[in-house]
C-alpha cells in the first residue's frame, strides 16, 4: 500500500508540473462549476479544499437516488447500510461512525439547503430534484461545526427562478414491478415572487428477498415524497426563500444472509471449524440446528414479520440580505421524524434475535452569518445554535433462544452553540492566506432504560433455570439524566497559490471534532449507557487543480495525513466484576493517502465526456482492548477500502433531424475491506467492481427523452456489512441490490 500511495505522490507532482507549464488563460463560464463548500458561490477551481460535486444532470442520468449510490462517483468514499435499504453510514477517507444506534450522530455532517441532519436515523431518504451534491473531504469543524469530523456532503435541493415557467414529468418502470414517477414545476408567479413544487412517487410490488417462511417476496416500497418552495425577492437586497418538505415510507424490508457457528458433529465444543478459521461454511448450524446451504443472499428462511415504517415532515427558511457591502444570511431549520422497522438479526426461522427499533427525532437549527470583504480581505462571521430531541425504542424478541421478550428507550436532548469565523487575506496577487476558528459547545441530556419483559415466566435473562417467576417488567440496565458536556475548538489554516487563472495549488491544516455522547442498543448492563468522549482529526493536506486553456481536462489531486485522536469505537470496560462491551474510545490512529480526479472532453470528439477518480488509502488503528482481549497496534479502519476507483464514458451525437443520441457507461472499483474494528476475516468483504449503462434519445429541445438504462449490469453481488454473532451460534450479512433494469420517459414543457 505504501507504493500505491507513493506512487500517487508522483503522479500529483507530475500533475503540478504540467499546471505550472500552462498558460495563463481563463475557461469560459461554460464550463464552470460553481459549488458552495464554503458558504459562498466559488468556481470549484478557487476552492481550495477537496471537494467532488455531482451536478443534477448527472444524478438524474445514472439514476443517483439515494445515499448508497453516491459511493460509485466519488473517490475514498464507501457506504455501508446497518440493513439492507436503510441505515446509511457514510465513511471518508476511512473515518466513519462505527456505531448503529440512532442517538448518534453521523461523522461525516450532513446536509440538506444547510440543514445539519443531528441523528443517523434521519440519513435514510430517497433523492429527487436536486441541483447539485457535494461531498467535502477532511475535517469540515469551522465553517459546517457539528461532528464534520470526516467530511461534509451537501444536498442543494433545485430553487425557484424567475424566468419562464417549467415542468417536467418522468415515469420510470423496471424490473421487480418498479414504477417511479417524478413531477416537477417552476412558476413564476411574478418578477419577484416564484414556486417551485415537486412530487415523487416509488411503488416496488416485488422485493428482491425470497422469504421461504411465507413462500413469498419480501422488501416493496411504497414511498411518497413531496416539496413545495416559494421564493420571494422583494429588492435586490433580499432574497427568501421557504421550502416545506416530507415524505412517507411503508414498505417491506429485506433482511440479512444467515451463516452458523455451530457444527454438532464437533464435540466437545461443537465450535464449525470453518468460522475459527475466518470462513463461512454453509453446512454449519444455529444453536436450533437450522443452515441456509442455497448460496443465494437474496432467500432465507426469516421471520414471516417484515416492515420499514417512516414519515418526516420539515422546513426551512433561507433568507440572504444586503446590508449595504455586507451580506446577512439566515437559515433556519426544523424536522419531525419518526421510523420504524423490523430486524431479523439471527436470520432464521426461530424467534432468537429478532428487534423492531423505533427512532423518533424533533429537531430545530439556527444559523446566522455576515460575509463581506474589504480590500485583499474576505470574512465571514457567524453563530449557531441548534436543539435536537431523540427518542429511541427496541422491542426484542427472543422467545427460542432466551425464552422472553424485551423492551427498552433512550431519550436523548441535546443543545448545541457555537460562533465561528473565517477569512481569506489576498498577501499577493496569487497568493492567499486561508484561516478559520470556531468554539463549540455542547451538552447532551440522556435518559435509559432495558427491561426484560418475561411475558411467559421463563426468562433465562433473569434466572439460571429459566423460571424466574418475576413480575414483570425486570429493569436490565438503566441511566438517568446523565449529561455529556464539551466545549472544543475546531480550526483551520491553509495558503491557497493562483499562479495561473485557471490553477491552483494549496496547502491546509485543520482540526475537526466529533461531540461525544451515549449509546442505545440491548444491554444488561447499567455501565454500557456511561458516555463516550469526543474524537478529533487534525489533516495535513495538499493539493492541486487545474483547468487547460481550451477547457478539455480538469483535474484535482491531492494527498493527506491524518493524525485521529479518541476514536469512537466499542472496547472492553473492566470497571465491573464481569468485563463488558460498551461504545468508548480508542487513544489513537493514523491515516494517509491521496484523491485524483479528472474529467476529459476533447474538442476533437464533440459530445464525449471521460471522467474518472482514484483514492487511495493506508490506515492504521492503535491498540486497544476489546471484549474478547488486547487488539495490538496495526489494524485497518473498518470500510476504508486501499483503494476505489470511479468511472463514467459518455458519448452524444445526433442520430437523426433534431434527436440525439446518448450512451453512457459507469462503474466502480472497490478494494476488499474489513467490516469491524477487530479486522474479523469472517464478515470482511472482497473486492468488487459495479457496472452501470444507459441509452438514451432525445430532442435537441430538450422536450422529450427516452431512456433504457441498467444498474449493476453484470449482477455483481458483494458484501455490504457483516455482523459476528458466532459465540451465540450464528451471523449474517447484508449485500447490495441486484441487478435493475428498466425505461424512463421525461418530457419537459
Amino acid at each position: 500500500m505504501h507504493k500505491r500511495i507513493l506512487a500517487a505522490s508522483a503522479c500529483i507532482a507530475a500533475l503540478a508540473a504540467n499546471a505550472a507549464a500552462q498558460e495563463k488563460s481563463a475557461a469560459s463560464g461554460d464550463d464552470l462549476i460553481v459549488v458552495t463548500a464554503q458558504k459562498r458561490e466559488q468556481n470549484i477551481l478557487d476552492v481550495g479544499a477537496t471537494v467532488t460535486a455531482i451536478g443534477g444532470d448527472t444524478l438524474r442520468e445514472a439514476r443517483i437516488l439515494d445515499m448508497r449510490d453516491i459511493a460509485g462517483y466519488v473517490p475514498n468514499l464507501d457506504i455501508r447500510e446497518q440493513a439492507p435499504g436503510v441505515l446509511p453510514v457514510i465513511t471518508i477517507r476511512g473515518v466513519g461512525l462505527n456505531d448503529f444506534s440512532s442517538t448518534n450522530n453521523p461523522t461525516a455532517g450532513v446536509y440538506i439547503d444547510e440543514v445539519y441532519l443531528s441523528s443517523l436515523g434521519l440519513l435514510t431518504f430517497d433523492f429527487f430534484d436536486l441541483e447539485r451534491i457535494e461531498v467535502l473531504k477532511g475535517p469540515q469543524g469551522t465553517l459546517y461545526g457539528r461532528n464534520s469530523t470526516a467530511g461534509a456532503v451537501n444536498f442543494i435541493t433545485a430553487k425557484p427562478d424567475f424566468g419562464e415557467a417549467t415542468k417536467r414529468l418522468s415515469v420510470s418502470y423496471g424490473n421487480f414491478s418498479t414504477l417511479e414517477v417524478e413531477g416537477v414545476a417552476n412558476l413564476p408567479v411574478s418578477d419577484t415572487f416564484a414556486v417551485r413544487l415537486g412530487a415523487k412517487t416509488i411503488r416496488q410490488w416485488e422485493g428482491y428477498y425470497f422469504n421461504r417462511t411465507i413462500d413469498d417476496d419480501i422488501g416493496e416500497r411504497n414511498i411518497v415524497l413531496g416539496r413545495a418552495q416559494m421564493r420571494w425577492a422583494p429588492s435586490e437586497a433580499a432574497d427568501i426563500i421557504l421550502k416545506v418538505d416530507g415524505y412517507s415510507n411503508n414498505s417491506g424490508i429485506g433482511q440479512g444472509a444467515f451463516f452458523g457457528g455451530f457444527d454438532f458433529t464437533n464435540p466437545p465444543t461443537f465450535r464449525c471449524a470453518a468460522t475459527a478459521m475466518g470462513m463461512v461454511d454453509p453446512a454449519c448450524t444455529s444453536p436450533f440446528g437450522y443452515s441456509d446451504q442455497d448460496g443465494d443472499p437474496f432467500t432465507g428462511d426469516w421471520s414471516a414479520m417484515q416492515f420499514y415504517d417512516a414519515r418526516q415532515v420539515g422546513a426551512t427558511l433561507r433568507g440572504v440580505f444586503d446590508l449595504g457591502g455586507v451580506e446577512l444570511t439566515s437559515v433556519t431549520g426544523f424536522i419531525d421524524h419518526y421510523r420504524e422497522a423490523f430486524n431479523d438479526i439471527d436470520a432464521s426461522p426461530a424467534v432468537a434475535f429478532e428487534f423492531i427499533p423505533t427512532t423518533d427525532v424533533r429537531q430545530y437549527s439556527q444559523e446566522l452569518r455576515l460575509a463581506g470583504a474589504s480590500g485583499r480581505f474576505d470574512w465571514l462571521l457567524g453563530g449557531f445554535w441548534s436543539r435536537d430531541h431523540i427518542v429511541v425504542g427496541s422491542t426484542g424478541l427472543a422467545d427460542d433462544f432466551f425464552r422472553t421478550r424485551t423492551s427498552g428507550f433512550g431519550d436523548q436532548e441535546t443543545d448545541s452553540v457555537a460562533g465561528f469565523v473565517h477569512g481569506e487575506y489576498q498577501l499577493t496577487d496569487a497568493l492567499s492566506l486561508i484561516g478559520g476558528l470556531r468554539l463549540t459547545w455542547e451538552e447532551k441530556t440522556y435518559t435509559a432504560r432495558v427491561f426484560d419483559d418475561n411475558p411467559f415466566g421463563t426468562s433465562c435473562l433473569i434466572s439460571l433455570t429459566c423460571s424466574p417467576g418475576a413480575t414483570p417488567p425486570v429493569t436490565l440496565a438503566a441511566a438517568d439524566n446523565l449529561k455529556a458536556e464539551d466545549t472544543n475548538l475546531s480550526w483551520k489554516a491553509g495558503l491557497d497559490w493562483k499562479p495561473f487563472e485557471s490553477t491552483l495549488f494549496y496547502l491546509s491544516a485543520s482540526r475537526g471534532v466529533k461531540s461525544g455522547g451515549f449509546f442505545f442498543g440491548f444491554t444488561t448492563n447499567s455501565a454500557s449507557f456511561l458516555p463516550f468522549e469526543p474524537e478529533s482529526l487534525i489533516s495535513y493536506e495538499a493539493g492541486v487543480k487545474h483547468q487547460t486553456a481550451d477547457g478539455a481536462l480538469r483535474f484535482s489531486a491531492s494527498g493527506f495525513y491524518y493524525d485521529y485522536k479518541d476514536i469512537q469505537s466499542f472496547v472492553r470496560d473492566q470497571a465491573s466484576a464481569i468485563p463488558f462491551q460498551r461504545l468508548g474510545n480508542v487513544d489513537e490512529a493514523r491515516l494517509f493517502g491521496a484523491d485524483l480526479e479528472a474529467t476529459f472532453t476533447p474538442p476533437q470528439i464533440e459530445g464525449f465526456t471521460l471522467s474518472a477518480g482514484l483514492g487511495l488509502l493506508d490506515s492504521e488503528l492503535g491498540e486497544y482492548v476489546a471484549l474478547s482481549g488486547p487488539v495490538p497496534e496495526g489494524n485497518e479502519f473498518p470500510n476504508a477500502p486501499d483503494v476505489t476507483v470511479n468511472m463514467l464514458v459518455r458519448y452524444e451525437r445526433p442520430i437523426a433531424a433534431g434527436v440525439n443520441g446518448v450512451i453512457q457507461i459507469d462503474g466502480r472499483y472497490s478494494d476488499a475491506t474489513f467490516k469491524d474494528a477487530l479486522n474479523t476475516e469472517l464478515i470482511a468483504a472482497d473486492s468488487f467492481s459495479l457496472w452501470n449503462g444507459r441509452l438514451a434519445a432525445a430532442s435537441d429541445d430538450g422536450v422529450w427523452e427516452v431512456a433504457f438504462w441498467a444498474k449493476n449490469i453484470f449482477d455483481k453481488v458483494y458484501k455490504v456489512q457483516g455482523v459476528d454473532l458466532t459465540s451465540l451460534g450464528f451471523g449474517y450479512e447484508n449485500y447490495n441490490p441486484p441487478r435493475t433494469f428498466g425505461g424512463t420517459v421525461t418530457v419537459q414543457f
